[in-house]
């Protein structure tokens, strides 16, 4: 590996930051190395022009999905082999609202390996005895709070303080952010108010259409665990491209 593409590769994991690596694992260039961020190229090269917009292009679909793959590419009538080795940043769920809802579905995210936040300003609700299974509890107002928070590519956001006070700073923050899910509680009565108002800030209908709402797969389910349930299920079948429906 190439010293600065070891040096890039080596500070992106420690700052947590997606990043992909492509390597010619067979034909023309074999063992050339490719390292690209989704802003562009970090280090290394590739010999071929046209080999280097192709796997740039791929490189962003990998990591869109947050997916290794190994891809074939026809360059000048000769078959390249590359494979994209996808970094990503650990899996983090952030809860603004500390209710009941919030409590399982931490236990739940948890179990599928995401760090998880509760952001809430209500010392009231935010105890650290309701949630000393969550990794961070920070009793701060969203547009605070998400100061400290990384809001990237592995990054779902659940809202389920059903309260715009709450709702719209964080939505002012996600909205425009990379994160891959996010999600609102609430009634159409209170998400017409969430659309109304982020227009009025200049939000387009593309970066409101981000937000589901109501938050959760249609499971029928009422009670807290049931509701977590189907917001966990929702932010799996997001961050896979899953349909949500019946195999």
């Amino acid at each position: 590996m190439r010293a600065d593409v070891f040096e890039q590769l080596t500070r992106a994991l420690a700052e947590e930051r997606l990043v992909t690596l492509a390597t010619v694992v067979a034909g023309p260039g074999t063992g050339e190395q490719l390292l690209l961020a989704p802003a562009g190229r970090l280090a290394g090269g590739l010999s071929s022009q046209p080999l280097f917009e192709a796997v740039a292009a791929a490189a962003g679909d990998a990591m869109a999905a947050l997916r290794s793959v190994r891809r074939s590419f026809e360059i000048a009538g000769e078959s390249v082999e590359v494979f994209f080795e996808v970094h990503a940043p650990r899996p983090q769920l952030v809860i603004v609202g500390a209710v009941h809802t919030a409590i399982p579905l931490i236990t739940f995210a948890a179990t599928l390996g995401f760090r998880t936040l509760v952001v809430d300003p209500r010392t009231a609700f935010a105890t650290a005895e309701r949630f000393a299974h969550a990794d961070r509890l920070i009793a701060e107002w969203p547009d605070r709070a998400f100061a400290e928070i990384a809001l990237n590519e592995a990054t779902c956001v659940a809202l389920l303080s059903h309260d715009l006070k709450l709702d719209l700073p964080a939505l002012r923050l996600t909205l425009r952010s990379p994160v891959r899910y996010i999600g609102a509680l609430g009634s159409k009565k209170t998400h017409a108010k969430r659309v109304a108002a982020l227009r009025e800030e200049g939000f387009t209908d593309a970066e409101i259409a981000r937000i589901h709402s109501p938050i959760g797969l249609d499971l029928g389910g009422r009670r807290p665990e049931e509701i977590a349930v189907s917001i966990i299920a929702e932010i799996v079948a997001v961050s896979h491209g899953g349909a949500g429906k019946p195999g």
